[in-house]
């Protein structure tokens, strides 16, 4: 397999983390039986720790279906380059980076490490675009 391939499975399953990260601490909160139920209606506030796995989630989310894209679309085209290696690489670490960094509300050292992540997102688009 590519190593754009596997970043591309790590990636998937960081995705996972990230889902098991923001819902294990919204459960640690609000309870098993409120998880459990229906979450009809409102809930109290998340703690500021919580919210920030819920942002950080949707964060990668945002970004994620574009990398899976580029990533296959250098499969189906076997545009494999340099670009797309190190592009694909420096996205999932950027990526793993990010969500302690978020987590933990350190805030320009995150934007910067996001920055990275989306030029190792355009790196793996080069080879498919020129």
């Amino acid at each position: 397999m590519s190593a754009e391939l596997s970043c591309l499975a790590w990636s998937v399953i960081l995705g996972l983390v990230h889902i098991l990260a923001a819902g294990n601490a919204r459960t640690l909160e609000l309870g098993s039986k409120w998880n459990m139920g229906p979450r009809d209606g409102e809930h109290a506030q998340l703690s500021p720790l919580t919210g920030r796995l819920f942002r950080a989630q949707s964060n990668f989310f945002e970004t994620f279906p574009l990398f899976a894209a580029s990533i296959l679309m250098v499969v189906v085209t076997n545009s494999f380059s340099t670009y797309s290696y190190w592009g694909a690489i420096l996205y999932l670490v950027s990526r793993v980076i990010y969500l302690p960094l978020y987590a933990f509300g350190i805030p320009l050292i995150r934007s910067f490490v996001w920055l990275v992540s989306i030029g190792g997102l355009l790196m793996v688009l080069l080879p498919i675009t020129f």
